[in-house]
């Protein structure tokens, strides 16, 4: 690890981005060019004090998730961010096998500002919320681990069904298994999908019977229904768009046609807005 080199390399992509880029607020003054240490920790989902060592050459080694994030609240190309690993002393993850959201895909993100949008992997972890998806589904930001993947939490947390309707599960949970046997197809013997199939199958009876059944997901978009606790049930049309890579997927959610979902999802926007106003 270069801890020199690595501090140099933060420090001035730190300084090399404007607020807005990355969806803050510019604010009346600022004494240095670019963000602030503590605006890159918060979007990194870390201490200020952990990434400030790091800007500083103390800090210890760190980890590919933290790399990994790092590389995200940066805005870092593919290239910048195999530099950031080789420099931390790690091996640059395959690319088009990663976790890695570009720049040009979470800009895109920021700029959606009345719609829900996420960057999801093929294994279901949510990867980049906007605000919108945030407020709908709630923030994955500083979720760790297998709590930041929908089927994991699907079929072992009791809890996260309570925002979908009752009559809905049933498809649902199919939909889950089924995109996930396709990924298991298309990346046999991967470690990630192992682990994760795996780990499922062994936790959650339902999740067994349905593997067993071999059924195959299309991923194409479809309707679903949510239950928000201040606007009601929502039915949101969820439309993937296609990226560079098949193990990343930018979903788009808006109102089915007919339905009162454009007035809820602009009350959540003002709901959400007097929220933050509040604090």
């Amino acid at each position: 690890m270069d801890r020199n080199e690595l501090a140099d390399f933060l420090r001035r992509r730190r300084e090399q981005l404007q607020p807005g880029t990355v969806g803050l607020a510019a604010g009346a003054r600022r004494r240095t060019p670019g963000l602030r240490r503590d605006e890159v920790a918060m979007l990194a989902g870390m201490s200020t004090d952990y990434y400030t060592r790091l800007e500083q050459a103390r800090g210890p080694r760190p980890s590919v998730q933290v790399l990994a994030a790092l590389a995200r609240a940066l805005r870092l190309t593919d290239t910048e961010r195999d530099h950031l690993y080789h420099l931390s002393g790690h091996q640059a993850p395959a690319r088009g096998g990663d976790s890695h959201v570009g720049p040009g895909i979470l800009h895109v993100l920021s700029k959606l500002d009345d719609t829900p949008a996420v960057v999801i992997s093929d294994l279901g972890e949510v990867l980049v919320q906007n605000r919108m998806h945030a407020l709908l589904s709630g923030d994955y930001s500083q979720r760790r681990g297998l709590e930041r993947c929908v089927p994991w939490r699907w079929f072992t947390e009791p809890g996260m069904r309570r925002t979908f309707p009752e009559d809905d599960w049933d498809a649902m949970s199919h939909k889950h298994v089924a995109d996930l046997r396709a990924t298991a197809a298309r990346r046999a013997g991967d470690a990630d999908v192992t682990e994760l199939v795996a780990r499922l199958r062994a936790a959650s009876p339902e999740f067994e019977r349905l593997w067993l059944e071999h059924e195959v997901g299309r991923g194409r978009g479809h309707t679903k229904r949510m239950i928000h606790p201040e606007v009601g049930v929502l039915e949101l049309i969820c439309e993937p768009l296609l990226t560079p890579s098949a193990t990343r997927h930018v979903l788009i959610y808006y109102p089915a046609p007919g339905s009162d979902t454009q007035e809820k999802l602009d009350l959540l926007r003002v709901i959400g807005t007097q929220s933050m106003t509040s604090h």
